[in-house]
């Protein structure tokens, strides 16, 4: 009795996988190790901020390096360039958008508005490893496309790189008055911080100053 419930229970296993020890499953246990040990890689990266923009800025070396000697691919480096704006945007863009929502009824972290309002930090749309990542992959893409002569297209790149600075401008001008109307800052150079000795000496300061009995 017990042979044959063994024997249906294989049959369901072998059922229920049935590309178990297949070259498919092998492939896929294959890749998913590669991407465990990929993303293993990049959480070790996290707190090493200078390290990991010092890569990628040899990325881009790198490639500006490649397109000045295939004196090629404009249109790949146009497509990159307005792609790098818009992480850019994100990049110094609140995570809750005040000109769509209401930033006092909503439950979420928000800008100060006023002086006296509680200090809260700046929550971006797009945080620093996320912003650093995709610009470092944006660049390792683009140039894997500059061996490919189906992406040089002809083009006079002058205008190119002219539209784009318009571009640039007229978003960043945009972007500047968006953090003066709503008056944040997105860095964290010259904000407010708590330091426990500090507030401790305040309120020693603060219990001399009371009038004793």
């Amino acid at each position: 009795m017990d042979t044959g419930a063994a024997g249906v229970g294989l049959a369901a296993a072998a059922v229920d996988d049935p590309f178990k020890g297949s070259p498919f499953a092998a492939v896929s246990d294959w890749s998913y190790g590669v991407s465990r040990r990929y993303q293993h890689v990049l959480d070790r990266t996290t707190p090493h901020v200078l390290y990991r923009w010092l890569a990628c800025l040899a990325a881009a070396l790198i490639y500006v390096l490649r397109v000045y000697l295939v004196q090629g691919f404009y249109v790949v480096s146009y497509g990159l360039g307005i792609y790098i704006l818009n992480l850019l945007i994100g990049f110094l863009s609140p995570q809750v958008d005040p000109e769509i929502h209401d930033l006092s009824s909503s439950d979420g972290p928000s800008l100060p508005t006023r002086g006296s309002d509680e200090f809260r930090p700046f929550v971006r749309r797009l945080p620093e490893f996320k912003f650093w990542y995709s610009i470092t992959k944006a660049f390792c893409i683009a140039f894997a496309m500059t061996f490919f002569s189906a992406f040089d297209v002809p083009v006079f790149w002058p205008i190119l790189l002219f539209y784009w600075v318009v571009l640039f401008v007229l978003t960043m001008r945009r972007q500047i008055v968006h953090m003066i109307k709503y008056k944040y800052v997105p860095f964290s150079f010259g904000k407010q911080r708590y330091d426990g000795k500090k507030a401790h000496s305040s309120s020693v300061k603060a219990t001399t100053l009371l009038p004793r009995d």
